[in-house]
């Protein structure tokens, strides 16, 4: 059946569960369970998780710990209509609810994201950069479905996640520490010890400390010069200080300081084809690879070293409470990778001898990111029906992205090759021996005003109107030299100011039934594209891409319906959902020219339904189930070749989202003893198929002609590959013991049948100097303990 006639059929169903369900939370018991209950902070005030009139999921600290979830991309596959693009460490791509843009590579820093990030109420999203927050001593995870630009503005134009951490609490002593040892991929060690302490500080005051240390074990191994075994390890490391302060009811400060620093020593890349290293060359070794295995002239390697220093106030005035955010984050970044197949491919083309073709050629990209950001609302704070919150959001981001491509002896044979001169004439200021060098500051400047009230009309009805306005102004400079590029010196700027509203309406069918309606609209600010690096481009290619300068808005409006369910061991929550988009900012592959510019596509769309269920029959016993089924597809065909190259055709997938997504997991709790309990979980995770980029869907299966002939290759080689990312399975099992002392002893082990996922397809040059994947972890055996006090 079409999918589309599939989505029909849900929401059709979807309508018919309010009649059906209030009779079975009866029969499961309509009485509320308290310990059922989960407070959330999505709507800016706390509130049940049920109460809230749009789509949400939480995690809870206990839920993250039985899944054995130790990243975002672990939670993703638990929760409706989240999945999340792996590619590698501190760089992993969001999307909710398949409003997807596809994949944002290194060298593209202008580009905003689609789903925010707050690590409580700081926003910490950074496009590609999604921050990896380690999960310890988090209270939960959030999970806001559909775009919420009211109340968190841009960047959540397909929706909002939040980690809330466990903040300090006054008159109370506690922490806890665990300890844990895993085999991965069978031959490397990785393991992790954590702990956190609450200390009260007489009667107003608290401090609660959290550190951590992780060792990431490596599965990725690399033939070639540089090659060695289980190259993509890694380590990190950091903590969380934080002081809460309060004299009275009415005020409290906290501040609080987090460091956090990971490092990898490689990616999670398996090539299927390399310059140096394929099954076509003759007067080279011919190399084959094997799953999990990569080329390498030079280790690569990874660095995100993270700043944030915040202060929450929070004032009560007497039915209203005004709380006041200061944020200040800095993040260092390093992304030092082996782009000798990329530069050799250009050395060939350009008739450099083979010691020429063979320099080792280090891509370093390098992000220095300082942003200050403040928001000021009054919310508030009483038993009223009418209920509003009202604010303002300033925000400064000042973020300088270089690139460099520093090739030892490359100035010497380019001399040689082209005549003398030719490099210090390209150079444009930089160094020596680099071919390519880009110096782009950015400054980013952000003002909002935002609201939102809500209205019982009566004990059963609730209506709620909001809105953002926002004005911002973002001005680059762009600098470049050496051979491969153009030699620009350039300073663009971009401005755009826009409202976003939002209406819900929730109604009470009985106790245990709520149905909401819900129509908003999101936005995610425009930019300006890095100028194509045309020494590199083809003639055809130049002229195809070299005509996108700047992308505008894009913004999104979501029409949703959805039904909550509560009752005793009984949870079922569900919406079907309808994203209009215009303007969708998709990421394109510029073909030869190594460049990614983003194009602004009329219209697309994204629909679907998304469920979650959670059954507790019987004592000890919890069963979940939760799933999507999304379509999300362009409305807009590009003219003449520019459809056929781009993928942007009507009826194309949006790319990196799977069309559904599926999660089942079950847990069973019984007494050994008197002072102990002991339990066994599973969980089985489906991910449907996906396409990295829109053109991936063309011509598809895709024959990639290499066309170099280096190492005795024919000039006509080529690579056949379907471009379809295939489904994947994962299954984890855990067994563990909760002692009355505090101790808890688990065992684990993740993707139990070794699956080999292929999350991302990654190519160099449109496959003339690389081609490969991004793949997932493998098989994982591990042991915790854990001891709270």
């Amino acid at each position: 059946m079409h999918v589309r006639t599939m989505l029909l059929a849900g929401l059709s169903t979807l309508a018919l569960v309010p009649v059906a369900t209030p009779a079975l939370a009866q029969e499961a018991g309509a009485a509320e369970d308290d310990s059922n209950i989960i407070i959330v902070t999505a709507t800016k005030r706390d509130a049940n998780l049920q109460d809230i009139p749009f789509s949400i999921n939480a995690q809870t600290a206990e839920d993250i710990r039985k899944s054995g979830a130790v990243t975002l991309e672990d939670l993703s596959r638990n929760v409706a209509g989240l999945s999340v693009q792996n590619l590698g460490p501190g760089q992993s791509q969001v999307s909710v609810r398949g409003v997807s843009a596809g994949q944002v590579v290194r060298d593209q820093p202008g580009v905003k994201e689609q789903v925010g990030v707050y690590l409580d109420e700081s926003v910490i999203s950074l496009s590609l950069f999604t921050p990896d927050i380690d999960l310890y001593d988090l209270n939960r995870v959030e999970t806001l479905r559909g775009p919420q630009g009211t109340l968190f503005g841009s960047g959540s134009v397909g929706g909002t996640i939040r980690y809330i951490t466990n903040q300090p609490k006054i008159g109370v002593m506690e922490g806890s520490v665990e300890a844990n040892l895993n085999l991965v991929d069978g031959d490397d060690i990785g393991g992790h010890l954590k702990g956190a302490v609450n200390i009260p500080m007489g009667d107003t005051a608290a401090i609660r400390a959290v550190g951590y240390y992780t060792r990431y074990g490596g599965f990725i191994n690399a033939v070639g010069p540089a090659g060695g075994d289980d190259v993509n390890s890694g380590e990190r490391y950091g903590g969380r200080l934080a002081l809460t302060f309060e004299p009275s009811d009415n005020f409290s400060i906290t501040p609080r300081v987090v460091y956090q620093k990971v490092t990898a020593d490689g990616f999670n890349r398996q090539d299927i084809y390399n310059l140096y290293g394929n099954q076509f060359t003759t007067t080279r070794p011919q190399v084959t690879y094997d799953e999990r295995e990569q080329y390498l002239l030079l280790r690569e390697g990874f660095e995100d070293e993270t700043l944030i220093a915040d202060l929450n106030l929070n004032v009560g005035l007497g039915g209203a409470k005004l709380t006041s955010v200061t944020s200040y984050i800095n993040r260092d970044i390093l992304v030092s990778r082996d782009a000798s197949a990329l530069t050799g491919s250009v050395s060939v083309d350009l008739g450099y001898p083979d010691a020429g073709v063979l320099l080792p050629s280090n891509l370093v990209d390098t992000t220095d990111l300082e942003t200050w950001s403040q928001e000021l609302r009054l919310a508030s704070d009483n038993d009223s029906p009418f209920q509003w919150v009202i604010g303002g959001f300033y925000s400064k981001v000042d973020r300088v992205y270089t690139q460099t491509l520093p090739t030892p002896g490359y100035d010497a044979v380019t001399d040689a090759t082209l005549g003398a001169g030719t490099s210090a004439a390209v150079a444009n200021g930089f160094g020596a021996n680099s071919p390519y060098n880009a110096f782009l500051p950015y400054d980013i400047k952000q003002f909002a005003l935002f609201g939102e009230v809500s209205y019982d009309l009566s004990d059963a009805f609730t209506a709620t109107a909001g809105g953002r306005y926002y004005d911002f102004k973002e001005t680059r400079s762009f600098v470049s030299g050496g051979l491969f590029a153009n030699g620009d010196n350039r300073t663009d700027s971009t401005k755009s100011s826009g409202f976003t509203p939002r209406f819900l309406l929730s109604y009470d069918l009985s106790d245990a039934v709520t149905v909401n309606a819900q129509a908003s609209k999101g936005f995610r600010l425009g930019g300006v594209n890095d100028p194509l690096n045309l020494p590199l481009c083809s003639p055809a290619d130049a002229a195809l891409f070299g005509g996108f300068q700047d992308y505008d808005d894009e913004t999104l409006w979501n029409y949703e319906l959805g039904v909550k369910s509560q009752g005793r061991g009984f949870t079922f929550n569900a919406a079907g959902f309808y994203n209009d988009i215009k303007n969708l900012q998709v990421t394109l592959d510029a073909g030869s020219c190594s460049s990614r510019v983003v194009f602004n596509v009329p219209k697309a769309h994204s629909m679907g339904v998304e469920f979650e269920l959670g059954l507790s029959p019987t004592d000890g016993l919890d069963l979940n189930l939760s799933g999507s089924l999304i379509e999300a597809e362009f409305d807009s065909t590009l003219p003449g070749v520019l459809a056929a190259t781009t993928g942007i055709r009507e009826g194309n997938r949006l790319p990196s989202v799977p069309k559904f997504q599926l999660s089942a997991s079950g847990s069973y709790e019984w007494p050994i003893g008197d002072t102990a309990n002991m339990y066994v979980a599973a969980s089985v995770q489906h991910v449907g198929t996906r396409f990295t980029q829109p053109a991936d869907q063309e011509n598809n299966p895709r024959t990639f002609v290499h066309g170099l002939p280096f190492g005795g290759a024919p000039a006509g080689s080529s690579t056949t590959v379907d471009l379809q990312l295939p489904d994947y399975q994962l299954v984890n099992l855990s067994a563990g013991v909760d002692f009355d002392n505090g101790l808890s002893l688990i065992a684990y082990v993740n993707n139990l049948f070794d699956e080999n996922a292929l999350l991302s397809f990654d190519r160099e040059r449109g496959g003339r100097a690389r081609l490969g994947y991004t793949v997932g972890q493998p098989r994982t055996f591990g042991i915790t303990a854990r001891k709270t006090f």
